[in-house]
Protein backbone atom coordinates (compact mmCIF):
# COMPACT_ATOMS: atom_id res chain seq x y z
CA UNK A 1 0.00 0.00 0.00
CA UNK A 2 1.56 3.16 -1.13
CA UNK A 3 1.88 5.53 1.99
CA UNK A 4 3.85 8.79 3.06
CA UNK A 5 6.63 6.61 4.69
CA UNK A 6 6.97 4.34 2.57
CA UNK A 7 7.48 6.97 -0.36
CA UNK A 8 10.27 8.82 1.87
CA UNK A 9 12.15 5.03 2.13
CA UNK A 10 12.70 5.53 -1.85
CA UNK A 11 13.59 8.72 -1.22
CA UNK A 12 10.74 10.96 -2.28
CA UNK A 13 10.35 14.27 -1.19
CA UNK A 14 6.82 13.97 0.33
CA UNK A 15 6.99 17.29 2.37
CA UNK A 16 7.12 19.61 -0.44
CA UNK A 17 4.83 17.03 -2.29
CA UNK A 18 2.22 16.77 0.41
CA UNK A 19 2.45 21.00 0.77
CA UNK A 20 1.81 21.24 -3.70
CA UNK A 21 -1.57 19.14 -3.17
CA UNK A 22 -2.97 21.91 -0.32
CA UNK A 23 -1.14 19.78 2.39
CA UNK A 24 -3.94 17.24 2.19
CA UNK A 25 -1.93 13.79 2.06
CA UNK A 26 -4.63 11.61 1.13
CA UNK A 27 -4.80 14.04 -2.23
CA UNK A 28 -1.09 14.10 -2.76
CA UNK A 29 -1.17 10.17 -2.34
CA UNK A 30 -3.88 10.03 -5.09
CA UNK A 31 -2.17 12.34 -7.47
CA UNK A 32 1.21 10.32 -6.62
CA UNK A 33 -1.27 7.20 -7.27
CA UNK A 34 -2.22 9.00 -10.74
CA UNK A 35 1.21 9.86 -11.76
CA UNK A 36 2.63 6.70 -11.72
CA UNK A 37 0.33 5.99 -14.33
CA UNK A 38 0.99 8.64 -16.93
CA UNK A 39 1.22 7.67 -20.48
CA UNK A 40 4.31 9.42 -21.11
CA UNK A 41 6.27 6.65 -19.91
CA UNK A 42 5.69 4.03 -22.36
CA UNK A 43 6.04 6.90 -24.83
CA UNK A 44 8.72 7.74 -23.52
CA UNK A 45 10.28 3.86 -23.56
CA UNK A 46 8.99 4.01 -27.25
CA UNK A 47 10.16 6.73 -28.92
CA UNK A 48 13.45 6.20 -27.38
CA UNK A 49 13.46 3.21 -28.96
CA UNK A 50 12.27 4.38 -32.43
CA UNK A 51 15.36 6.97 -31.99
CA UNK A 52 12.47 9.56 -32.11
CA UNK A 53 14.12 12.40 -29.70
CA UNK A 54 11.99 14.68 -30.30
CA UNK A 55 9.24 13.05 -29.14
CA UNK A 56 11.46 11.87 -26.52
CA UNK A 57 12.28 14.88 -25.17
CA UNK A 58 8.50 15.90 -25.43
CA UNK A 59 7.75 13.07 -23.03
CA UNK A 60 10.73 13.30 -20.97
CA UNK A 61 9.75 17.18 -20.22
CA UNK A 62 6.31 16.43 -19.16
CA UNK A 63 7.14 13.53 -16.95
CA UNK A 64 9.82 15.70 -14.96
CA UNK A 65 7.40 18.37 -14.14
CA UNK A 66 5.03 15.76 -13.08
CA UNK A 67 7.75 13.91 -10.70
CA UNK A 68 8.84 17.23 -9.89
CA UNK A 69 5.63 18.10 -8.62
CA UNK A 70 4.70 15.20 -6.59
CA UNK A 71 8.23 14.70 -5.11
CA UNK A 72 9.35 11.53 -6.68
CA UNK A 73 12.77 12.32 -6.69
CA UNK A 74 13.97 8.87 -7.73
CA UNK A 75 12.24 9.27 -10.82
CA UNK A 76 12.91 13.09 -11.23
CA UNK A 77 16.36 12.87 -11.26
CA UNK A 78 17.24 10.36 -13.49
CA UNK A 79 14.41 12.47 -16.08
CA UNK A 80 15.47 15.57 -15.71
CA UNK A 81 19.23 14.29 -16.97
CA UNK A 82 17.52 12.57 -19.61
CA UNK A 83 15.84 15.60 -20.46
CA UNK A 84 19.07 18.00 -20.60
CA UNK A 85 20.53 15.64 -22.63
CA UNK A 86 17.72 15.15 -25.02
CA UNK A 87 17.16 18.87 -24.95
CA UNK A 88 20.10 18.99 -26.80
CA UNK A 89 19.23 16.74 -29.41
CA UNK A 90 22.24 14.49 -28.39
CA UNK A 91 22.67 11.18 -29.93
CA UNK A 92 23.53 9.14 -27.29
CA UNK A 93 22.73 5.93 -26.23
CA UNK A 94 19.68 6.73 -23.42
CA UNK A 95 19.38 2.66 -22.34
CA UNK A 96 20.72 3.45 -19.14
CA UNK A 97 18.39 6.49 -18.32
CA UNK A 98 15.47 4.27 -19.07
CA UNK A 99 16.29 1.33 -17.60
CA UNK A 100 16.89 3.16 -14.45
CA UNK A 101 13.39 4.92 -14.85
CA UNK A 102 11.72 2.06 -15.43
CA UNK A 103 13.33 0.43 -12.33
CA UNK A 104 12.67 3.24 -9.94
CA UNK A 105 9.19 2.96 -11.47
CA UNK A 106 8.35 -1.07 -10.72
CA UNK A 107 9.33 -0.20 -7.21
CA UNK A 108 7.17 2.72 -6.54
CA UNK A 109 4.05 0.97 -8.66
CA UNK A 110 4.75 -2.37 -6.57
CA UNK A 111 4.04 -0.42 -3.01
Amino acid sequence: MLTIDNLKELGADTANGVIRCANDEGFYLKMVNLSLQDANFDKLGESIEKGDLDAAFECAHALKGVMGNVGLTNLYEPIAEMTEELRARKDIDYSGYISTVFSELEKLRSL
